[in-house]
């Protein structure tokens, strides 16, 4: 029996924008080890007879530790054969997949890699809000908010210097805190779009400053999983979805959001 594990992005949140490479893999699979990223509606291209776990991994929702799902992966490739780990989505951006490959190769087992598309890339084009533009910027960052210690990635103060489009994901805990970095920096009026949930009927979307966001995001309730878009490319939306802040921030704030 062949052991083989398969790393398959299940893209950002759409159960369409997954590829079709990605939908064959999952129905050759006898396992799915899938996280609370990927939708589950995508479990329906599995076979009647696959078994499919949820292995949690998302900011504050681990329903296994890292090295417990490295083990399942192993245990289900011997007893099984094919695994695939559903990962949200694409397993190379922020998904811990070497940590899962250095496992599986160690115990002898294949591996393989089925891109996805990153929530990084799609939630703001679902949104029409380009990452790059001619004229306006020549690059972007994308940048995890939170390091492997707890503290804030010292790459977003270098990102706040410069003139990309910075996307920062698994950051909404420590939002204020990054956007004072930003503000450090003399962009305290650089336009923020803050996307909850993007590329699901569920997306929200609220945007402002550098300066205000933290509080407009508080006030529209906005959490995870959401991504944090940082550049004047913001302002190209062409119809954001602007919260309804009432009259306690038209109060608080006398300028309009852009």
């Amino acid at each position: 029996m062949k052991k083989l594990l398969s790393l398959v992005g299940a893209g950002p949140g759409d159960p369409e924008l997954i590829t079709l490479k990605a939908i064959r893999t999952i129905k050759n699979a006898a396992v799915v080890l899938y996280d609370a990223l990927a939708n589950e509606a995508l479990l329906e291209y599995a076979s009647p007879g696959a078994i499919k776990q949820f292995v949690g991994k998302r900011y504050g929702c681990h329903a296994l530790s890292q090295q417990e799902i490295n083990h399942l992966i192993v245990e289900h490739a011997y007893s099984h054969g094919h695994v695939v780990r559903l990962k949200g989505g694409d397993p190379f951006v922020f998904g811990r997949a070497q940590e899962e490959i250095d496992a599986a190769r160690e115990a002898g087992i294949e591996v393989e890699v089925i891109p996805g598309i990153s929530s990084a890339l799609a939630v703001p084009a679902s949104h029409m809000i380009p990452l790059t533009c001619r004229g306006i910027n020549e690059s972007f960052w994308v940048t995890t908010g939170t390091t492997q210690s707890g503290g804030i990635s010292p790459d977003i103060k270098l990102a706040a210097k410069s003139s990309a489009t910075v996307v920062i994901l698994m950051a909404m805990s420590k939002l204020e805190a990054i956007m004072d970095l930003f503000a450090a920096e003399g962009r305290a009026e650089t336009p923020v779009a803050i996307i909850q949930d993007g590329t699901t009927p569920q997306a929200k979307m609220v945007t402002g400053t550098v300066r205000d966001i933290a509080f407009r995001a508080q006030y529209a309730g906005l959490g995870n999983p959401a991504i944090i878009l940082v550049g004047e490319v913001v302002r190209l939306n062409p119809g954001p979805l602007k919260e309804n802040l009432g009259a306690a921030v038209a109060n608080h704030y006398s300028q309009p959001f852009f």
